[in-house]
């Protein structure tokens, strides 16, 4: 039988430079030690796109662990990465963005180098003691990178924090947070992006803002846009193809069980008003889709997205060509559980309200059919990239 692990260095090279796929440079390189050896991003063409892979929850035996899904070919990729342990986790550019459980301490943290930055405390950002969350580990409810901290070092992080929801950012080399402002009378943050230089916001009444957290007045923002005040849900925020939309989610909110068919195999966590025999669930019913112009702030309701593919959640919303990758669908919303105020509620936490949307037919079909529960860290799209 050949030995592999002889084969010549130049080889090698030339073996792992065909290939696209990621899943296959991760495996190339615990083959053996000379393959691990070439196993670099220098030999791996990594500007080629990428589709999301599904991040699933922490397994109570074996915690140390985290396993990837591939919706691209059904495979399931296991990789050691103790620094997210215990820890939920957020994601953009394929670097996870993780906070303690306990202590609540922030670090960027890329799953497949091991690669970790360490960010200023949670307690650094402004009146942090007035905007303190239940538990520390839900302080920070999204983040969303300027460029990519493997490539660059000249880069902006920008973050949802807080009980009140506020904008802040980091960047290389600050000791705290910088509160950016909202304009007066802006609700809550529900998402934000990376635009064209800028970051956008979203709020859950669907007033979207812009702010310029690398020009002259870093901390200021203004309102572009309003969506129609009646749409009801979480709203997400995202870049396509040159363009600007906004998602609402409908339906995530905890309510009471209307028949059985609502029901949920979820234990829920019984408040002090709450009535013992009401049962309570959660599930996405709907989503609408707006473009934003952003040269008359005008916003169009559209149900066709093309060849687009949204991903929604915990990560940085994103979206792919659908036609680059066989399994993907054209005019699909692929989300994951990303409601903290509901499957809060439940001991099992989050993990069941995942799927994929339909936008043509408003149908939901699953996008992965296993369980994967999880009250800190539900399952999340992770951008596969070496670092």
């Amino acid at each position: 039988m050949p030995d592999w692990s002889n084969l010549q260095h130049d080889l090698l090279v030339l073996i792992i430079r065909r290939l696209n796929l990621i899943e296959d440079y991760l495996n190339f390189g615990t083959v053996c030690k000379s393959w691990h050896f070439v196993s670099t991003k220098d030999n791996f063409n990594s500007n080629l796109p990428r589709v999301p892979w599904l991040m699933l929850a922490e397994e109570e035996y074996d915690y140390t662990c985290r396993k990837f899904f591939s919706l691209y070919n059904g495979m399931i990729l296991k990789k050691r990465i103790p620094k997210a342990s215990g820890k939920r986790c957020m994601e953009s550019m394929g670097w996870l963005i993780t906070v303690g459980k306990d202590e609540g301490e922030i670090s960027l943290l890329h799953p497949f180098s091991g690669v970790q930055i360490q960010l200023p405390h949670q307690n650094t950002t402004e009146h942090y003691e007035f905007n303190q969350t239940p538990v520390p580990w839900t302080f920070v409810q999204k983040a969303v990178l300027s460029g990519n901290p493997s490539h660059t070092s000249d880069y902006v992080l920008v973050v949802i924090e807080g009980h009140y929801q506020f904008l802040s950012f980091w960047r290389p080399g600050d000791l705290l947070w910088t509160r950016i402002r909202k304009p007066a009378y802006f609700p809550h943050i529900s998402d934000v992006v990376y635009f064209s230089g800028h970051f956008y916001a979203v709020s859950y009444n669907g007033c979207v803002q812009v702010c310029d957290v690398v020009g002259s007045e870093p901390t200021k923002s203004h309102i572009i846009a309003q969506l129609a005040p009646w749409i009801d849900g979480k709203y997400y925020i995202l870049e396509s193809l040159g363009s600007l939309f906004v998602v609402s989610q409908d339906g995530v909110d905890i309510r009471y069980v209307k028949d059985d068919r609502e029901r949920i195999p979820l234990t829920h966590i019984q408040g002090e008003d709450d009535e013992e025999e009401k049962m309570y669930t959660y599930k996405t019913r709907n989503f609408l889709v707006f473009q934003i112009d952003l040269d008359t702030c005008k916003t169009t309701l559209t149900r066709d997205l093309g060849d687009r593919a949204f991903f929604l959640g915990a990560n940085a919303s994103l979206s792919v060509q659908a036609s680059q990758f066989p399994g993907i669908k054209p005019n699909h919303i692929y989300f994951t559980d990303n409601c903290l105020g509901a499957y809060l509620h439940f001991e099992e936490g989050g993990g069941l309200d995942m799927g994929v949307f339909n936008l043509a037919d408003g149908s939901i079909q699953p996008h992965y059919d296993g369980v994967s529960l999880s009250r800190v860290c539900p399952p999340i799209w992770v951008t596969p990239t070496p670092c």
